[in-house]
């Protein structure tokens, strides 16, 4: 395979000391992580400790600041592992982001130091039962009152929610502006009217704690904005790009470990006297799935690499979502029909990568949101021509 050219000696490192936290106190746990569905606290103070959490945070708020290629190899190495219930990406990946870019000084010491040390989770609050990828049309709304908002509405499909400490709320301002009425707000889930729904039963990620949350005249200090009035929109648009990579990152780090150990099996299994692996069909279809997983880590790391300079763009993002994902879900099909039977016991991986997979090419922005993007933009500055008739 191509050799990565991103990591510094400094970076493998860290790698060594991000394998060793998941093989001490997230290997032995999750099982039981799965049948709880939620994880531990406890796990998270404890990824504090180790510096695995928001590793850009500067240190002012008791961050490393290091750069995102930390924050990389955490989520390729739990990725990779098929660990799903830490939620980490969404806290450090979204959550830090958003109020590192957009929080006032108060709004960084209050929360930062506390995600970094894991003490305190963070989650975000857009998606709602009537407006999953149509933000603009949410109808949670925040109403002024005085020096406060008093918040009323619904989110469902929160990741983190059953845990969540602060919450980065979308909710509308002002209902007939449009994109222009959705503002973010920093939300301390310890206050009244705040309520958190059943942890939601799902398909895969068993271990991660997803939830409907609820607010019943939640009363926010107007402090808690995240930007200004009226930018919600816009500041979640900025993100975009971040969002998508990190689900690329995730898909191509999966989709790498499900092939590695689909060889390791084909090369052992036994049947009619020879190995899964020695059939030419085997060969083949692995040798295609592989082929195909060079391609999306190339694009991945040339768009880590693009991110890191400031360079990439919201499309370039959607492309590698888009493609990864679709990889993401192939990959894990075609390779547990290469399990027979097995491949569809839950003791074996690819039974769990197999569950956690399909929800990829929903979260971050649909397959299908993510084609529309690609394609408006092929079509934006053509103009119409006459046909003429000879």
């Amino acid at each position: 395979m191509i050799k990565r050219n991103l990591f510094s000696e400094e970076h493998e490192m860290f790698r060594d000391t991000v394998r060793k936290f998941i093989d001490r106190e997230i290997r032995p746990y999750h099982a039981q992580w799965e049948k709880d569905g939620i994880v531990s606290r406890e796990v998270w103070r404890k990824a504090g400790d180790a510096g695995l959490l928001c590793c850009t945070v500067d240190e002012q708020y008791g961050g490393l600041g290091l750069d995102y290629l930390f924050d990389v190899i955490v989520f390729e190495e739990i990725a990779k592992c098929g660990y799903t219930g830490p939620g980490f990406l969404i806290h450090c990946d979204l959550v830090a982001t958003y109020i590192k870019s957009f929080g006032t000084e108060e709004q960084k010491r209050q929360w930062l130091p506390r995600m970094v040390s894991g003490e305190a989770i963070g989650a975000l609050g857009m998606t709602e039962p009537h407006a999953g990828s149509d933000l603009k049309n949410i109808r949670t709304r925040a109403v002024r009152d005085g020096d406060d908002y008093v918040i009323n509405g619904q989110k469902v499909f929160i990741s983190n929610g059953q845990m969540c400490d602060v919450l980065v709320l979308a909710a509308k301002t002002d209902r007939d502006a449009g994109a222009k009425g959705i503002t973010l707000f920093l939300v301390d889930t310890s206050l009244p009217g705040f309520k958190r729904g059943k942890n939601l039963e799902k398909l895969g990620l068993k271990a991660q704690d997803t939830s409907e949350l609820f607010f019943e005249d939640l009363r926010v200090p107007a402090s808690s904005i995240l930007g200004a009035e009226g930018q919600g929109f816009a500041i979640m648009m900025t993100k975009l790009a971040q969002e998508r990579l990190a689900q690329a990152i995730r898909s191509a780090a999966v989709a790498e470990e499900v092939i590695g150990y689909t060889v390791d099996y084909t090369a052992n299994r036994e049947a009619f006297g020879k190995t899964i692996g020695d059939f030419q069909n085997t060969q083949f279809k692995l040798a295609e799935l592989h082929t195909e997983a060079v391609i999306g880590r190339v694009f991945t790391d040339r768009c880590i690499a693009l991110f890191m300079d400031g360079q990439l763009d919201a499309l370039d993002a959607a492309m590698a979502k888009m493609w990864l994902s679709n990889l993401h879900c192939k990959v894990v099909d075609e390779c547990l029909q290469l399990f027979g039977g097995w491949g569809y016991m839950w003791e074996y991986p690819i039974a769990r990568a197999y569950a956690d997979a399909r929800i990829v090419k929903i979260a971050g922005g649909s397959i299908e949101i993510m084609k529309y993007l690609i394609g408006r933009n092929l079509f934006a500055e053509k103009k119409p021509r006459e046909l003429t008739t000879s």
